[in-house]
């Protein structure tokens, strides 16, 4: 599965470094884009160009303070997991942690990087997160999977898979999806990889693939659809590099 897409990776390493300015729009267009499909997936309102005019700090009519601050929260979330990953920092609970408090800062302070301390329900699924007692033990054994196992995985499936189990633990009360889906890019960016956006368009195939690992425990849907997706981003660099 993932051969064509380390060949793509290959052809696009060979042209570093890139165009100044060429790097700069990327980066700029992969904000704005990550930020709108990740928020909306969620229920943000904010259209794409809404989304850009809020990160420019222009209030947006009709729009809700929580909305702005969601788009305003998550660019600065992606400003430090690619501070994390230029810093080459290992990912941490610590680190899982401040990624999730920069989400729901403004917005929801007292639950900002804290493990949930009641039970929930994920809307739309079939599975059910574990008790709330289980989430500090099950997020160990996630970073105890993740220190050894995961390391023998390809990365592609690794992050795949890192994003699989931290949405089935749920452990925050909010904010699992967006931080789910900064961890996902994390993994990528750690290992060389551009980040990916999960469209709003292709939001019930995401749900669906997620659903069904958490409740067959076959990951091969999830992983597919992040390699299709990590192999359509490819292909857009590779035709404006």
């Amino acid at each position: 599965m993932f051969d064509p897409i380390d060949k793509k990776k290959r052809i696009l390493d060979s042209k570093r470094p890139f165009p100044v300015h060429t790097l700069r729009s990327i980066r700029e267009n992969l904000i704005i884009n990550w930020t709108y499909h990740s928020n909306a997936i969620e229920g943000n309102t904010l259209t794409l160009s809404e989304t850009k005019v809020a990160l420019e700090g222009i209030t947006v009519g009709g729009k809700t303070i929580v909305e702005h601050l969601e788009a305003i929260n998550h660019r600065e979330a992606i400003l430090y997991i690619e501070e994390i990953v230029k810093n080459q920092e290992r990912l941490s609970e610590w680190q899982i942690k401040n990624i999730h408090r920069l989400i729901l800062k403004g917005i929801a302070d007292e639950y900002a990087g804290v493990y949930r301390k009641e039970n929930v329900l994920i809307s739309g699924a079939v599975h059910v997160p574990p008790d709330a007692m289980q989430v500090e033990v099950d997020m160990e054994k996630l970073m105890a999977w993740y220190e050894e196992e995961a390391e023998q995985l390809h990365p592609i499936e690794r992050a795949a898979r890192v994003h699989i189990e931290f949405v089935g633990i749920h452990p925050f009360i909010d904010g699992n999806g967006r931080t789910s889906r900064l961890l996902l890019n994390f993994e990528l960016m750690k290992s060389g990889y551009p980040p990916i956006v999960i469209r709003k368009e292709n939001r019930s195939e995401y749900y669906t693939a997620l659903d069904h690992a958490h409740t067959t425990g076959d990951q091969h849907l999830f992983v597919q659809l992040i390699a299709e997706t990590m192999e359509q981003t490819l292909d857009h660099y590779l035709k404006l590099i």
